[in-house]
């Protein structure tokens, strides 16, 4: 599955959604990176948007089993401070 201009606005739709179920103050959307394999312009776009979504209602992001080139790229584009990082096993 790739994050990009082709799926951006279902996701951005259904993160939102996620977001807007839970109580406003509370709550956190981890986002699992596990079965992505790429994330371009658009994807990152549609993640910035979820996470300014989630901070208006006092919530969070969190991102998981990040792949060392969304990472890199997140690094990149100064965006890795925006988002919070699950913990992985091992």
């Amino acid at each position: 599955m790739n994050l990009g201009l082709q799926t951006r606005e279902a996701f951005r739709q259904s993160a939102t959604a996620f977001l807007d179920e839970m109580p406003r103050g509370s709550g956190v959307l981890i986002v699992d990176f596990t079965a992505t394999r790429d994330v371009d312009s658009a994807g990152l776009s549609a993640l910035v948007m979820t996470q300014r979504h989630a901070t208006d209602r006092g919530q969070r992001v969190m991102l998981s089993h990040v792949g060392a080139e969304l990472e890199f790229l997140l690094v990149l584009t100064k965006l890795d401070d925006l988002f919070q990082f699950a913990p992985t096993a091992g």
